[in-house]
């Protein structure tokens, strides 16, 4: 199973591998092209049900490629990715809603007021020519 997680505001989003079976025996290590293919940098977890969980967290924009390594040198697919080829499973890009360019928002409601006090000189008028 994969669970997806919201795209947070800086673009990243956590993704959540379980498995349930061990094709092996011992240990799971996830694997990928967001970890160089090291079978080190996300051993799983066995967890109190028997499953094996791992977190990892990508740019949400960008396909994963990754499959599981089981100890003895086993290679296996996730069915739950979202394509399959010789490589293994990938993911697809998380769509990440555009965040609105306020640069060119425009304000809405009453123009603000210049209050000027005794110690501030007036602005300055600009002269038609």
């Amino acid at each position: 199973m994969i669970k997806r997680g919201k795209p947070t505001k800086n673009g990243q989003v956590k993704l959540t591998f379980t498995i349930t079976e061990n094709p092996g025996h011992g240990g799971v290590s996830l694997v990928g092209d967001f970890n160089d293919w090291d079978p080190y940098a996300h051993p799983m977890e066995l967890k109190e049900n028997g499953a094996y969980q791992v977190s990892v967290v990508v740019p949400a924009r960008q396909p994963i490629r990754f499959r599981y390594l089981a100890d003895g040198g086993v290679w296996f697919d996730d069915a739950d990715a979202d394509h399959h080829d010789e490589h293994g499973g990938r993911i697809n890009p998380v769509d990440v809603p555009e965040m609105p360019d306020m640069t060119t928002a425009r304000t809405v409601g009453k123009p603000m007021r210049q209050t000027l006090s005794a110690e501030q000189p007036a602005p300055a008028s600009v002269s038609a020519s």
